[in-house]
């Protein structure tokens, strides 16, 4: 038996990431060590913590899936919160193992590791796309069954079925929480950040994949990690499955025009069109979350509220004029 105390690390997969450095500051911040290993494919060091508790911090550059995790950066270790993941869905169709070596096989990788050091809690970060093309909105954990329709989402699903089986396998704690669209305006992908990264490119034209008609849920990062500790601080099953989004949606079209009027609403917006953004695109997702916040959370943002607040941090970033994205 690994020798563990209450105030052991906590490893952070991805924390380097937009959604993983806000929660290694605010592990940082309730005084924990933490251990945070990123391949910083796409997350930052720039930034993690470097404050108050920054001493409390230790990072390990390393690609999960490659066997070489250093087993000292699970010793003792209180809880795994398992974030890696390829971060460009669109990536999958073009090149097929990305999604497996990043999100089956790392998570694969992970969770050996925390088996061999005998880490009692695994927190995995998994998705809505692996409902797939939902018949019932809003989605609860229950639908089934699950058909994800792109290889992330095979992905994900995979990892889940890893993440529940080494719990009854081995007696693993563990919480899978399946997110909605997380916007912040440090994130580096995604929609919004495509939309400003376009409009840099030729302020003229904002191209919009789709008929603009697809709607999902968008939650802010802050509010998916105060629904994630609620989770894994409550919840006491060997697995844990738990929804995490808002409780509406919003339309790419309105997103697309909120985006123009910040850069000023003269860009035309040029739909390709069809139902889909991108091969393996789901349209249209609406998340039930009762289930968490019969825990005692729910999100305090709406999807178009969130989405306001991320563009003006990303037209801050980029010095545009202040001008307020149109209300929904």
């Amino acid at each position: 038996m690994v020798e563990r105390t209450a105030d052991g690390p906590t490893v952070v997969t991805g924390g380097a990431g937009a959604i993983g450095s806000i929660l290694v500051a605010r592990l940082l911040h309730a005084g924990r060590t933490v251990e945070v290993i990123d391949n910083f494919s796409t997350g930052q060091r720039s930034v993690l913590p470097t404050g108050a508790g920054a001493e409390r911090l230790h990072v390990t550059a390393c690609s999960l899936a490659s066997q070489e995790i250093p087993a000292t950066a699970f010793r003792g270790a209180r809880e795994v919160w398992h974030l890696a993941a390829n971060a460009d869905v669109r990536r999958g169709p073009e090149h097929p193992r990305v999604d497996l070596t990043n999100g089956t096989v790392a998570t694969f990788e992970v969770l050996e590791a925390a088996r061999r050091a005998d880490v009692p809690k695994f927190i995995f970060s998994s998705s809505s796309v692996v409902y797939g093309y939902a018949s019932v909105f809003p989605t609860p954990e229950s639908y089934g069954p699950l058909e994800p329709e792109s290889l992330y989402g095979a992905a994900k699903l995979a990892a889940e079925g890893l993440v529940s089986a080494y719990a009854h396998t081995y007696g693993l704690k563990t919480y899978i929480f399946r997110f909605a669209n997380i916007v912040d305006g440090r994130a580096n992908h995604g929609v919004l950040f495509d939309f400003f990264e376009k409009l840099r490119a030729d302020p003229t034209t904002l191209e919009v994949l789709g008929d603009g008609r697809q709607a999902k849920s968008y939650l802010r990062t802050e509010e998916c990690i105060d629904g994630m500790m609620v989770g894994a601080e409550r919840a006491s099953a060997s697995v844990n499955i738990y929804n995490l989004g808002s409780l509406d949606r919003i339309s790419v079209k309105e997103m697309a025009e909120k985006v123009v009027a910040v850069h000023g609403g003269t860009a035309r917006i040029r739909y390709t069109g069809g139902d889909r953004g991108w091969v393996g695109d789901v349209p249209q997702q609406l998340l039930a979350v009762d289930k968490i916040r019969q825990l005692g959370w729910a999100p305090k943002l709406s999807s178009a509220a969130a989405v306001d607040l991320t563009i003006r941090e990303y037209a801050e970033a980029r010095h545009l004029p202040a001008r307020p994205p149109p209300r929904s």
